[in-house]
């Protein structure tokens, strides 16, 4: 899994069935103090946890991208599975 911080949405109205109804989000990742880490690249993910933009969230990619009720057997690499509320890293709040 990968922290992220949703940045934005990408629009298509012309997309494989597969992908109908669903909500796609441009993901940048970062690090545990929630800065963006500069190295990463921002990542495409389907959205099935209504994250909205500035939230810091966690997705999945690869085939277990494709193991949520809404993305099952669909066509896609990355899924956005959580909506973090807080993050304790050695038992302080983190960010």
């Amino acid at each position: 899994m990968t922290l992220g911080r949703v940045i934005g949405s990408v629009w298509a109205t012309r997309k494989d069935e597969g992908l109908n109804g669903t909500k796609i989000l441009i993901i940048q990742p970062v690090d545990l103090n929630y800065d963006v880490d500069e190295e990463a690249n921002p990542v495409i993910a389907v959205d099935s946890v209504g994250a909205g933009a500035g939230e810091i969230v966690l997705i999945a990619q690869g085939s277990s991208a494709r193991q949520t009720k809404l993305t099952h057997n669909k066509p896609i690499d990355a899924v956005v599975m959580a909506i973090v509320d807080k993050l304790d890293v050695f038992g302080e709040a983190a960010g």
